[in-house]
C-alpha cells in the first residue's frame, strides 16, 4: 500500500497558509501549464487562474494579468512552485480588498487558514471533558486518559490516528471495524496514515465535512483542522436522535400533519430550537429562540426551559437574579441536578458560545426532552418513515452528496432535493459546464413554477447523460417521488464513479474508450483469479456475494497485505456474514476507498452499493499504479496477513495498460448486461 506524500514547502509560512489536499491540487495545476522544458513563466498564470474557483466569478484575465504584472514586473520571469503559491495569496488578498476587507489579510477561508484562526479554549476544555468521559474505559486509550484540557494533549494523542477513529465510534457506533485499527504505543508512518485515511473517510461517511483535510494534516497535528474535525465528530453524536426515526415523539411538534414534512427536511440545529422554542412556549417565555448565542446570553430562555422539563428542581430566585453570570451559574445547578454534565461555563453562556450553547441544549435533549406519547401521533409517525432499504439509500445518497464538496448541505435527501437547486450542483460537480446557471433559480424560491424548471433542467441532462428516464418528469421529483428520486441519484452516483475511472483510463492503453459496469466486473473476477483464488462473481446481484469472501479475497489481490485472513469467518451464518462484512468496508476505507454503504448492503446484496464498492476499489487499486509507476510503494503494516500468491505474472505497477486492455468486451453491449440491474 501506497503511504500518503506530503508536498514539501521550504517555507514554512507558506506552507502554513494550505492544507495538503489544497497544495497536491494547486501543484497538479501548476504541472499542468509547464512547457517542453518543465518551466512556467508570471504571464501562463492568467489563463489559468480565471478558471480556479477562488477567482473565476470575481477576475476577468486582464485583471489578473494586471495584479500579478504591479507583483512581479517581467511577465517573462520564469517561476517555482512556491512562487506560484504567493501569487495565489496575492490574489487571494485582492479578493478580500475587492469584497470590502482588510487587503493585508491574505486567504481568509473557513477551515483552511492556520494563522488566522484561533481555537476557543472553553470548547476545547469541553471537548476534552467529552472525550474523557465517553473514551476513558477504551480499553487502549485509557492509557492515555484523562487529557489535560489545559495543555496540547488533545493534538498530539490525535497524531496516531486512534482517537479520532474511537470518536468516530462513539459518534455512530459501529462506522469502524476496530479490528482494522491499528493500536500500539507507538506506530511508523504507514500505519498512522492507514489509521487516518481510515478516520477520514470514516468521517465522511457520517456526515463530516473533510474536502480540505489530508492525512498529512492529521499526521502533523495542525491543530485547527483536528480541532474542527473533532467538533464536527461529537456534534454528529450529540444531534443523532433528533429525527423522527430515532424519536417518533417530535411529531408532537407539529400541530398539523401536513407539517411533518417540513419538519424531516430540517436540519438537526433547526429540529433543536424548534423543540426549545415548543417548551418555551409551553413555560410562558414571550421570545422566540432563532440562535444558540445572543439569544441565550441573558440565561433566561435556560431557565424557562428547565422549568418546564424539571420543575421539581426549580429555583424561583433564578429569574430574579440580575447578573447574568449569577443566572447562568443557578440554570447550570439545575441542569447538574437533572443528571446534564457540566460542560460549559456561565462564562461561555453570557458570551454566546454557539457550539457549546448547542451542545448544551443538545445534552438536556437527550436528558429529558418532555414529550409526550401520545399513540395517534406516534402512529402518524411511524406511518410516515421509510422502509429499511429506502432509508439505507437516501443516507448513501446524502452522504456521498455531502463528500463533492458543493456549496449546499443535504440533511434530508427526498425534502432537500426537491427544489432542484442541490442536484444541479451535484451535476455541475460530476459533469462540469452541464448547468445552464442562468436559466437556475438559487433557493429559496417561492414560486412553485421555478422549482419545476430547476428539475427540468435536472431531467434534461440526466438524459444528456443518457440516464435511463422514461416519462420521468421535473415535477416528479418536486413531488417528492422517492422511488424515482433513489433512482435517479443511482445513475447519478454510478456516472460519477464510471468519469472518474475514464480519468484514470486516459493514462492506459485503453486510452479514449468509456468505462462500463461490465469492465468492473470483469476487472474484479481478473484481479481475483490472477491472485491464485478461485471465486468469481457473475453479476451485480450474485447472492454469493453476501458472505463477503469474494471481496476480501479483491481486497486481498489489490493490495496483498491488507486483509488479515485470522479474522475472516466463511459468512455460513449472518453473524459470520455481518462481521465480514463490516471489515470489507472498514478495510476498503482503510486503504482509500470513499465508500458509503452498510453492511446490510453487502449481506443482502444491494446491487446499486456493490457496484460502488467495486468501482472504488478498482478505482483506488488504478490510481495506486499511477502513482507508485513513478515511485516505489511503501509496505504495508497489517499483521498476520497471509497473502495469496500471484499467478499473473505481473503487478498493478508493471502495466497499468494491463489494468483495461483485459477487458475485452464488447463496450456496446455492457452498459444493457449489467446496468439494466440497477434500474428495478
Amino acid at each position: 500500500m501506497s503511504g500518503y506524500n506530503g508536498v514539501l514547502i521550504s517555507d514554512q509560512w507558506l506552507r502554513s497558509q494550505f492544507t495538503q489536499v489544497e497544495l497536491h491540487s494547486l501543484k497538479s495545476k501548476f504541472g499542468s501549464i509547464k512547457n517542453q522544458n518543465g518551466r512556467v513563466k508570471v504571464g501562463d498564470l492568467p489563463p489559468l487562474m480565471v478558471k480556479l474557483k477562488a477567482f473565476c466569478t470575481t477576475f476577468t484575465e486582464e485583471e489578473i494579468r494586471d495584479v500579478l504584472g504591479e507583483a512581479y514586473g517581467d511577465m517573462s520571469n520564469e517561476i517555482d512552485f512556491e512562487t506560484f503559491l504567493r501569487a495565489y495569496l496575492n490574489l487571494q488578498g485582492h479578493v478580500t480588498a475587492k469584497a470590502g476587507g482588510p487587503k493585508n489579510s491574505s486567504f481568509l477561508k473557513a477551515i483552511t487558514t492556520t494563522l488566522l484562526h484561533t481555537i476557543s479554549e472553553s470548547e476545547k476544555a469541553s471537548y476534552v471533558t467529552h472525550i474523557n468521559i465517553y473514551l476513558g474505559d477504551d480499553p487502549f486509550l485509557k492509557q492515555f486518559l484523562p487529557l489535560d484540557p489545559a495543555t496540547n494533549d488533545l493534538f498530539d494523542l490525535a497524531k496516531d490516528g486512534v482517537l479520532l477513529c474511537k470518536l468516530i465510534n462513539v459518534a455512530v457506533p459501529g462506522t469502524i471495524d476496530e479490528r482494522t485499527i491499528n493500536t500500539k504505543r507507538v506506530l511508523n508512518p504507514w500505519e498512522r496514515n492507514e489509521n487516518h485515511t481510515l478516520c477520514l473517510n470514516s468521517a465522511k461517511a457520517i456526515g463530516c465535512t473533510v474536502v480540505n483535510i489530508g492525512c498529512q494534516d492529521l499526521v502533523e497535528g495542525r491543530s485547527h483542522l483536528v480541532f474542527s474535525l473533532i467538533s464536527q465528530i461529537i456534534k454528529i453524536q450529540l444531534l443523532a436522535d433528533l429525527n423522527l426515526k430515532k424519536t417518533p415523539q417530535l411529531v408532537e411538534l407539529v400541530e398539523d400533519n401536513s407539517d411533518v414534512e417540513d419538519l424531516m427536511g430540517l436540519a438537526p440545529e433547526k429540529v433543536l430550537l424548534k423543540w426549545m422554542n415548543f417548551h418555551l412556549k409551553k413555560g410562558g417565555y414571550e421570545k422566540t429562540v432563532t440562535n444558540f448565542s445572543s439569544d441565550l446570553k441573558d440565561a433566561k430562555a435556560y431557565t424557562y426551559l428547565l422549568n418546564v422539563l424539571a420543575p421539581e428542581y426549580c429555583n424561583p430566585s433564578t429569574l430574579d437574579a440580575q447578573d447574568p453570570f449569577e443566572r447562568a451559574n443557578m440554570v447550570l445547578d439545575h441542569a447538574e441536578k437533572m443528571g446534564c454534565k457540566r460542560y460549559l461555563s456561565p462564562r461561555d453562556i453570557v458570551e454566546g458560545s454557539s457550539n457549546l450553547n448547542l451542545a448544551f441544549v443538545a445534552q438536556i435533549f437527550h436528558q429529558r426532552n418532555g414529550l409526550s406519547t401520545d399513540s395517534r401521533k406516534l402512529s402518524f409517525a411511524e406511518r410516515m418513515s421509510d422502509d429499511a432499504q429506502t432509508c439505507r439509500d437516501e443516507r448513501c445518497f446524502r452522504l456521498w452528496i455531502n463528500s463533492l464538496g458543493i456549496s449546499s448541505y443535504v440533511n434530508n435527501v427526498f425534502e432537500d432535493v426537491r427544489n432542484g437547486w442541490i442536484l444541479l450542483e451535484v451535476l455541475d460537480k460530476v459533469s462540469p459546464g452541464s448547468v445552464n446557471w442562468k436559466q437556475a433559480s438559487k433557493p429559496p424560491i417561492k414560486m412553485p413554477f421555478r422549482k419545476v424548471e430547476n428539475c427540468n433542467q435536472v431531467i434534461s441532462i440526466g438524459m444528456q447523460l443518457k440516464f435511463s428516464l422514461v416519462n420521468v418528469q421535473g415535477n416528479d421529483i418536486v413531488q417528492g417521488n422517492k422511488k424515482l428520486i433513489v433512482a435517479f441519484l443511482g445513475q447519478l452516483m454510478r456516472y460519477h464513479m464510471l468519469q472518474l475511472l475514464k480519468s484514470l483510463r486516459s493514462h492506459s492503453r485503453s486510452r479514449g474508450r468509456d468505462v462500463t459496469d461490465a469492465h468492473i466486473l470483469n476487472w474484479a473476477n481478473m484481479k481475483v483469479q490472477c491472485s491464485g483464488r478461485t471465486s468469481r462473481m457473475e453479476s451485480f446481484k450474485d447472492k454469493s456475494l453476501s458472505n463477503g469472501l469474494f471481496f476480501l479475497e479483491l481486497l486481498s489481490a489489490v493490495e496483498p497485505r491488507v486483509v488479515n485472513w485470522n479474522l475472516v469467518t466463511m459468512g455460513e451464518k449472518d453473524d459470520e456474514r455481518r462481521l465480514n462484512a463490516t471489515y470489507i468496508i472498514s478495510v476498503a476505507r482503510k486503504l482509500g476507498c470513499s465508500i458509503f454503504l452498510l453492511p446490510e448492503d453487502i449481506m443482502e446484496v444491494n446491487p446499486k452499493m456493490i457496484l460502488s464498492l467495486t468501482a472504488s476499489i478498482m478505482y483506488w487499486s488504478i490510481q495506486q499504479a499511477l502513482e507508485e509507476g513513478e515511485s516505489s510503494p511503501f509496505p504495508l503494516s497489517t499483521p498476520d496477513a497471509s497473502p495469496a500468491p500471484s499467478i499473473c505474472g505481473e503487478d498493478d505497477t508493471s502495466s497499468l495498460g494491463g489494468e483495461f486492455s483485459h477487458l475485452t468486451i464488447d463496450d456496446a453491449a455492457s452498459d444493457t448486461t449489467v446496468s439494466s440491474q440497477f434500474e428495478d
